[in-house]
């Protein structure tokens, strides 16, 4: 199940963790990215908290975290080539882990067809 964030991030749920990263869209509006900063593991956040940051040619980016929740994992092949976010934003180059306090808030963010409305 993916779900999308108006700040353009992606979610892809499974048994209440969610994998996150920033969408298509996103990486096309920042362009080539150089650098990436993830969270610690086992760092909590809140929804809209700044879990991680994003540098490109054009400008430096927050990634916020889209739902309550505890970092369990993190991608370190994105932050030693970032371009692995820009060739694979939805699949190799996704971000970090993060398992999820409440999985039914997940209910509150867009589905695919409301994402692709907002970027139309």
């Amino acid at each position: 199940m993916l779900k999308f964030t108006e700040e353009h991030e992606w979610l892809k749920i499974e048994d209440g963790v969610a994998t996150v990263g920033i969408t298509t869209y996103a990486v096309d509006q920042l362009g080539d990215l150089v650098f990436v900063e993830l969270p610690e593991v086992g760092a909590t956040f809140s929804k809209n908290g700044n879990a991680a940051t994003v540098e490109s040619v054009k400008a430096a980016s927050d990634v916020y975290c889209p739902l309550d929740g505890e970092i369990t994992e993190v991608n370190p092949a994105i932050v030693a080539d970032p371009s692995l976010v820009n060739s694979d934003p939805q699949g190799a180059g996704w971000f970090f882990k993060l398992k999820l306090a409440n999985a039914a808030d997940a209910d509150g963010l867009l589905d695919e067809a409301a994402y692709k409305e907002l970027t139309a």
